[in-house]
């Protein structure tokens, strides 16, 4: 198998961590488009023995850290809602913040994540612990549940309260998830894909996002479905089953990515 073939499986998951460590698709798609005309310049450097996908997070790590912006305010021409976000997210170090998205988001091990990293693993543990506890500081809002699964929404309510915000609504179909966002002031939706009456938890988001600007994480069975590269992405994907403390990275991630921030 060529190199090539071995990367291609691991690529749309890079794609979606890249997209929540900047906030932005193209953002992100910039760094990953980065690391493979890396990786072509030098095949043999590639592998190290620990799996491809170790490999190729490793890889990342090393350009996202060199190319890390101290002042956390970015280029001049950056999006100004990723900028606003920098500012808060320099209050967590760029290693703190990766390596919550790293065990959270992409499932990595505290050992895996130190490989990736080049660090021990006493200072994974003590980032990780000061990321979260630093982005649950950072917002409290209203959340909109869209799930049609009553065990799965209740599951998904009790880790939003846990985190601090109230949830504005649960919804279970395209035309209610609408109607509860209409009537709440609810600043973050989780949306399952596909939903009771065979309406599309995708549709309703587009919905609601041509009302208000407010950040979306889908959660759904079949992610690969969404990590095409043939349109725009969601930058929060989770996949299910999911893990708590996939979706309470993913909250705390997302609400640094509002467009208030940039007011």
């Amino acid at each position: 198998m060529s190199l090539g073939d071995e990367i291609r499986g691991h690529l749309p998951f890079l794609r979606r961590y890249a997209r929540a460590l900047t906030g932005s698709q193209q953002h992100g798609d910039n760094f990953v488009h980065t690391l493979l005309e890396v990786i072509v310049a030098a095949p043999g450097e590639f592998h190290s023995g620990q799996g491809t996908r170790l490999d190729l997070y490793r890889h990342f790590h090393r350009i996202w850290e060199s190319a890390y912006i101290d002042d956390g305010e970015g280029s001049d021409d950056e999006d100004p809602i990723v900028r606003a976000a920098n500012r808060r997210l320099a209050r967590i170090t760029p290693l703190g913040r990766q390596i919550l998205l790293l065990t959270a988001l992409e499932g990595f091990s505290v050992d895996e994540a130190a490989l990736i990293t080049g660090t021990d693993i006493a200072t994974v543990e003590g980032l990780l612990a000061e990321a979260v506890d630093d982005l649950d500081r950072e917002s409290r809002t209203s959340v909109l549940i869209i799930e049609d699964e009553p065990l799965i929404a209740m599951e998904l309510e009790a880790i939003v309260r846990a985190l601090g915000h109230e949830v504005a609504g649960i919804a279970t179909t395209h035309a209610d998830a609408v109607a509860a966002f209409e009537a709440t002031d609810a600043g973050l939706v989780l949306a399952d894909i596909q939903l009771a009456d065979g309406s599309s938890g995708i549709d309703a988001v587009q919905d609601i996002l041509a009302m208000a600007p407010v950040p979306a994480i889908f959660i759904t069975a079949f992610p690969e479905r969404l990590l095409t590269g043939h349109r725009v992405e969601p930058t929060f994907l989770i996949s299910k089953p999911f893990r708590e403390n996939t979706v309470r990275a993913a909250i705390s991630q997302s609400l640094l990515f509002t467009p208030q921030l940039a007011a």
